[in-house]
């Protein structure tokens, strides 16, 4: 693992039961800037973003072969607790999930079940987490509110608030905008593209157009493969492999 990388990845392969959903993908993501994972459905980048933090530990049958290494520590190894992997590696779902609590309560769950700490600490926190989602000038006057009286755009930065309240050194997006509007998607990528300067990001999406606009590095997985893996301006303006060409020109999926 070279300086500057956050995680390797060395022959993962991952199986659903007995079907093959990864194969053999190695890869290095650097510790700064936007990663993203591009490919039609079906083609395994969630399921290697998952990996990143064991979420595929949960899904039944789930089982990998191969090594996933964070700052150099394999986090497979029957050692490693995958809560204390995920307090590393923060996760923004497809969808937007808020918890039926208040938007303050959304903020610092996550820090009342790391910590003990006072209500002045949580306040100061929740307050910083929700400046750093773009999101406290819109909701400082109603914290107490429940979050589902949120708009789509703003739980989806709710939850993006939760997860940076615990202080996360990677944030992982599944299709973070897929389901806003274009106004909430843009909100949503220039926080990634701010994130990215701070911390390691990693995102999955279907929108090419979103990948050449918030992400340094793609990589085009194809058929559970990684095809191909480059600075994002080279894979869609001069791509190696010519799968990736007819992908990226819209010639197919």
């Amino acid at each position: 693992m070279s300086a500057g990388t956050r995680f390797s990845l060395a022959g993962v392969t991952c199986r659903y039961g007995g079907a093959v959903a990864v194969r053999d993908v190695t890869m290095d993501i650097p510790s700064q800037g936007v990663t993203a994972f591009i490919g039609p459905s079906g083609c395994g980048k969630s399921t290697i973003l998952r990996c990143l933090n064991r979420m595929n530990d949960v899904v039944p049958g789930f089982s990998l072969t191969g090594r996933v290494f964070l700052d150099s520590e394999d986090i497979y190894t029957p050692t490693t607790d995958p809560v204390a992997v995920r307090r590393r590696v923060g996760m923004v779902f497809q969808r937007s999930n808020p918890f039926p609590a208040s938007i303050f309560d959304n903020v610092a769950y996550g820090m009342r079940l790391n910590r003990t700490q006072s209500r002045a600490e949580l306040e100061v926190k929740v307050e910083d987490a929700l400046r750093a989602a773009g999101l406290w000038d819109e909701v400082k006057d109603r914290l107490g509110t429940t979050a589902s009286m949120l708009s789509g755009g703003q739980q989806q930065r709710l939850c993006i608030a939760r997860a940076l309240a615990v202080e996360p050194e990677v944030l992982l997006f599944d299709e973070p905008a897929s389901a806003l509007d274009p106004i909430s998607t843009q909100r949503v990528e220039e926080l990634v593209l701010e994130l990215g300067t701070q911390l390691t990001v990693v995102i999955v999406t279907h929108n090419l157009q979103q990948a050449s606009r918030v992400a340094d590095r793609t990589a085009f997985f194809l058929l559970g493969r990684l095809v191909e893996y480059a600075p994002t301006v080279s894979l869609f303006t001069s791509p190696h492999d010519a799968q990736t060409e007819a992908y990226v020109s819209g010639r197919f999926g």
